[in-house]
C-alpha cells in the first residue's frame, strides 16, 4: 500500500499543484482566445475593434478557462474538488447577499483608500471597445453566467478545493485569494501603486468567496455571488453611461 507523503511535502506538493492550475488555464486560455478571435473575424462574423469581438474574447478566454479546469480535474482524477450541487432557498439568499456585501465592501475600501489619498487602478475588461451601452448589457449577462462560475470553479474548486486537502480552512482560502488576486494584476491599468491597491482589495474579495464555498461546498454559490457582484458593476457603468 502507497503511503501519503510527509505532512510538509504534501503541503508543497498541493501549493505547487495549485498554482500549476492557474497556469495552465492561463495558458489554455491564450492559446484558444487569440486564434478563434481571429479566425471570427476572417470569417466576418465580428469587426476588429467591436463590442462583439471584445465580448467573444471574453468568452473564449473563459471557455479556455473551464477546459482546463476539467482537463486538470480529469488528468488528475480529483473531480471531487469541484462541488456542485443544486443551490437551495439558503444558497439563494447567500449568493444575493454575497454578492452586495462584495460590492459594498469594493467602494467602502475605495472610500477609505481615497480618504488616505490613495487609488486603484482600473481593470480593462470595465472599458468598452466600441458602444458601451451594447458591452455593458452583454456583460450584464456573461458575468452571470460564465465570468463568476468559470473563475470560481478555477479558484474555489480547483486551487481552494485542492489546498484544503493539506491545509486548514483559512490558510486554504488565503492562499487561494492570493493567487486570484495576483491573476488580475497583468490587466490593470494605473501606476505600481494603483495596481497592487487593486490586487489588495481582489485579494479581500477573493476571500468572501472562499468563505462562501468553505461553508456550502457548493461552487455554485460563489459562483453566482460573484457574477451578481461583476453584473451590478456593469449595471452601474451602464446607468453612468446613458
Amino acid at each position: 500500500m502507497s503511503e501519503s507523503p510527509p505532512e510538509p511535502m504534501n503541503r508543497v506538493l498541493r501549493v505547487a499543484s495549485a498554482a500549476f492550475v492557474v497556469v495552465f488555464a492561463l495558458l489554455v486560455a491564450s492559446a484558444v482566445t487569440a486564434p478563434a478571435a481571429q479566425f471570427a473575424v476572417s470569417l466576418g462574423l465580428v469587426g476588429e475593434g467591436t463590442t462583439g469581438l471584445q465580448v467573444l474574447q471574453t468568452l473564449l478566454q473563459f471557455a479556455g478557462f473551464l477546459a482546463a479546469v476539467a482537463g486538470y480535474l480529469a488528468i488528475t482524477d480529483q473531480w471531487g474538488l469541484v462541488g456542485v450541487s443544486r443551490p437551495t432557498l439558503r444558497d439563494a439568499g447567500l449568493v444575493l447577499g454575497g454578492g452586495i456585501a462584495l460590492f459594498a465592501f469594493q467602494y467602502g475600501a475605495l472610500f477609505v483608500l481615497g480618504e488616505i489619498g490613495l487609488t486603484t487602478g482600473q481593470n480593462q475588461a470595465v472599458v468598452p471597445a466600441g458602444d458601451p451601452v451594447t458591452y455593458y448589457l452583454a456583460m450584464i449577462a456573461v458575468s452571470l453566467l460564465v465570468v463568476g462560475p468559470v473563475e470560481e470553479a478555477l479558484f474555489r474548486g480547483a486551487v481552494q478545493g485542492g489546498l484544503r486537502r493539506a491545509f486548514d480552512a483559512a490558510p486554504a482560502i488565503l492562499l487561494a485569494s492570493l493567487m486570484f488576486g495576483l491573476i488580475h494584476l497583468p490587466s490593470v491599468s494605473g501606476t505600481p501603486g494603483q495596481r497592487w491597491a487593486y490586487v489588495a482589495v481582489v485579494v479581500v474579495l477573493g476571500a468572501v468567496l472562499g468563505v462562501l464555498y468553505e461553508h456550502t461546498e457548493n461552487v455554485l454559490v460563489p459562483g453566482l455571488a460573484h457574477g451578481v457582484y461583476n453584473a451590478v458593476i456593469y449595471v452601474v457603468l451602464l446607468a453612468q453611461s446613458l
